[in-house]
Parts: C-alpha cells; structure tokens; sequence
C-alpha cells in the first residue's frame, strides 16, 4: 500500500495519480493536470463551449462536464490521451468518423501526439446537446 503524503488516502500502486482533495471548478481541475496537457485540455474546453454554449460548465465524476438538465459530455485529462466522454450512443452513431481513435462504449480517447479534431468534437457535443439537453 501507498499512502499520498498530500491527502493521506491509501493506494495499492506507489505514486498512484490521483485527485487530492475536492476539485471545485473546470479551472482547479486544468489547474491540477501535468503541465504539459494543460493546453490541450483549455482547447477541448474551449471547443465544446463555443458548440453547446447553453450548457452549464461543472465538476461532475471529477471531470470537467456540461450540463444542461443532466450531464451531456465529459473530458478528463489521463496519461496518454484526453478521454472525451459523450455516452455509449455517441460512440456508436459517430464510428465511422471515430475510426482513427481509441474508442470503447461511452469513450473516446484522443492522444496527446494528435492535434484535437475539433470539427468532430463540435458534431458530437452538439448531438448531445440535442439529445440529452433538458
């Protein structure tokens, strides 16, 4: 076991990446991220809110998410890639054009070695929007 000497909680694997603490805010949340990724996380920020700019922007799972009525889209930054969370349908209904990522049901990983598709990442945040928007 491993115990971080920031928040005192207790890990099977040393250095284990974690939140430390409550992350209040899209900004505290970007603010935490390995420095190197932080630019990658205010681009796809900045593209799903100009696509969906009638979405609440929130903290939710411990992921920068949007929201209007219920969660539409999630990001979080991992190790290697950003994971972009639109849902399962998502997934499916965008495959064809999600040929060249890494994709499993409700997922979407994009590697920090590739520029960010934004034209896709509007298409789908706008299609959740329709979809999941209340």
């Amino acid at each position: 076991m491993w115990k971080c000497p920031k928040c005192g909680r207790s890990f099977s694997r040393e250095g284990q990446g974690h939140y430390c603490g409550k992350i209040e805010t899209v900004d505290q949340y970007i603010e935490e991220q390995d420095e190197n990724v932080r630019a990658y996380l205010n681009e796809v920020r900045r593209i799903i809110r100009s696509a969906i700019p009638g979405a609440q922007e929130k903290i939710s799972w411990s992921m920068p998410t949007y929201w209007k009525g219920q969660n539409l889209i999630h990001f979080a930054a991992a190790k290697k890639h950003l994971g972009l969370y639109p849902g399962g349908e998502a997934t499916t209904i965008f495959a064809e054009k999600l040929a060249d990522y890494d994709v499993s049901k409700g997922t979407i990983r994009l590697p920090y070695t590739k520029p960010l598709p934004e034209d896709l990442i509007t298409e789908i945040a706008v299609w959740c929007y329709g979809k999941y928007a209340k």
